[in-house]
């Protein structure tokens, strides 16, 4: 293994990308799937197109699949150049994104790599964002753990932080849905795009959850102190922020204007109870 590369689970590794950076954190996480004397592997977002990176994530075998978890440029830059020098197809739920495959399906179980893969779609982040379920996995240091399974969840669930949701691509009515979703799997493993290994998905499930209604309350508060209804007026947006986010870095203030439209838009079209 390569400094960047971590056993996290039985079944996956992760080999951290050299792209650090805001949004990034400690660079993205690309995540090798296989099982012990499987033979092959399943590559989860190849990263950024970087000659050692790629090398480091053929070092585990004869790479399979390439999975994509969402569209976004960090975790699909690589994906055409690693295609063609492992000769794997690529998949992903958005079809523009596939070679010589088809389309991610939800619920679509993947033979692969010596094991399973359950698609999970959790759109919110973005339109196309799916997780990854491992139901014959289990925690690496405890291998006979009564709770098995992993989840793969792409930029759904960061390893710390929270996420963005990308609007008007990303839904914040999809988000807080996917995460009631993935919840429902249970205290297994969440094996995160970026950031570290969480042990709880459920827990973090309910975590993200609580921040995002945290958040809308700041919002409603927001829009009653500028005497608005919620709409997606680019002053508007740009005032909440200024509100909701006032301490943000600026160069991460996209990031948070976003969120605020997705915010608004939910509180536009969500009846209040």
């Amino acid at each position: 293994m390569t400094d960047a590369a971590v056993r996290w689970t039985r079944l996956v590794t992760r080999v951290q990308a050299p792209n650090a950076g805001p949004m990034t954190l400690d660079g993205t996480n690309s995540l090798v799937i296989g099982a012990p004397g499987g033979g092959g592997v399943v590559v989860v977002d190849p990263g950024p197109e970087d000659a050692g990176h790629l090398r480091a994530l053929q070092q585990f075998g004869p790479v399979e699949l390439i999975l994509l978890t969402h569209h976004h440029h960090d975790h699909t830059e690589a994906a055409p150049r690693f295609a063609t020098l492992t000769g794997a197809p690529v998949r992903a739920f958005d079809a523009a994104l596939c070679l010589d495959a088809s389309p991610l399906v939800d619920g679509e179980r993947i033979e692969a790599a010596g094991t399973v893969v359950e698609v999970v779609a959790t759109p919110g982040h973005t339109a196309d964002s799916v997780s990854l379920h491992l139901p014959a996995d289990a925690a690496a240091a405890d291998p006979a753990a009564s709770v098995t399974g992993s989840m793969l969840t792409g930029d759904t669930i960061l390893g710390r932080g929270t996420t963005i949701i990308a609007s008007p691509d990303g839904s914040l009515a999809d988000y807080l849905a996917s995460l009631d979703r993935l919840r429902g799997y249970g205290a297994i493993p969440a094996l995160p795009a970026h950031g570290a290994m969480l042990p709880d998905l459920a827990a973090v499930s309910r975590i993200y959850a609580a921040h995002r209604r945290t958040r809308l309350d700041e919002v409603r508060a927001a829009l009653m102190a500028l005497g608005k209804p919620a709409s997606t007026d680019a002053d508007l947006i740009a005032a909440v922020t200024d509100a909701v986010y006032g301490s943000v870095d600026p160069a991460v203030r996209f990031a948070a204007e976003a969120s605020v439209r997705a915010q608004l838009v939910y509180l536009r079209d969500t009846p209040a109870p």
